[in-house]
This record gives C-alpha cells, structure tokens and sequence, in this order.
C-alpha cells in the first residue's frame, strides 16, 4: 500500500489553476494517489462571499463548499500526474449527484475536505466528497469531472 503524504500551500499552487479569491483548499493533510484525500479549507470572516452571503448571518454558499471539494478531488486526479502532463489541462466539474448539505458553515470553521475516487474511465473520474466541521458531516456529493486541453475552452 502507497504510503499517504500531505502537502502545503505551494504545491496546491503548482496543481490548481485557482487563485485567490476562489482557491478553497489551504492544505492537504493526506492523499493516497488513485484512492483518497483528505485536506482542509479555514473559513475566516474576511472571505468576500460573507459580505453579502448573508449580512449579518454570515454562512458560507453551499455551491462553494461543493467547489472545495471539487479542489479536493482535482487535487487528488492531479497529484498522481507527473507536471508536464498537465500544464496545458483544465480539471472541469462534469456532473454532481446526490447534493446534501447537513449544516451551515459559519466563519471561524475548519472545513475538512474527504474525496475519494470511486472511478476512472478514459478523462472521466467519479469521486464521493464529504465536507466535515468538527467531525459533523456539513455536506456531501457524488462529483464527475474530466480532465481537457486548456485549447478546447475557447
């Protein structure tokens, strides 16, 4: 069995094409290669989202932490690539299925990011993705994304 690593900040950059405001993964704590990841997302009161989502309730969009699970999972796909196979791809959403939010999440949580991979056929990988906040499940989804040339986006 591979042994898991964990990685920071500088190598989620290398990986994702994603900045600031919209990179919603801060650290991966472990990641098995093909099988699973496991990171994180600190949700602070400054993310831009929270000034009008909601004023005076601040709850971070659903739709976005399903997009940190995204990161998760493209993280996961990218990471068992080697760097010059995927400068010219984009890891694209391709399907959501089975979307349940359990909790809120309020400023101030760790958002504990779990993707693991269900499938891979051709471009295609299929993961399930749990998002969890001081060990309760917040939100849950089966994910498809594919991997394409950055060229076809235009």
């Amino acid at each position: 069995m591979t042994q898991p690593v964990s990685f920071d900040i500088r190598r989620i950059l290398d990986l994702l094409p994603h900045r600031y405001p919209f990179l919603l993964v801060d650290r991966v704590n472990e990641i098995v290669d093909g099988e699973y990841i496991k990171a994180h997302k600190c949700v602070s009161f400054n993310e831009a989202f929270f000034q009008g989502h909601f004023p005076g309730v601040p709850v971070m969009p659903g739709v976005l932490i399903i997009e940190a699970l995204a990161q998760a999972g493209g993280l996961l796909v990218l990471h068992g690539f080697d760097p010059s196979e995927t400068a010219d791809k984009l890891f694209l959403f391709s399907g959501l299925e089975k979307v349940r939010f359990r909790r809120p999440v309020y400023p101030g949580d760790r958002l504990d990011l779990e993707c693991r991979l269900i499938r891979h056929k051709l471009k295609l990988w299929k993961m399930e993705g749990h998002a969890y906040v001081d060990g309760v499940l917040a939100a849950e989804a089966e994910l498809t994304a594919a991997v394409t040339d950055r060229g076809e986006m235009a």
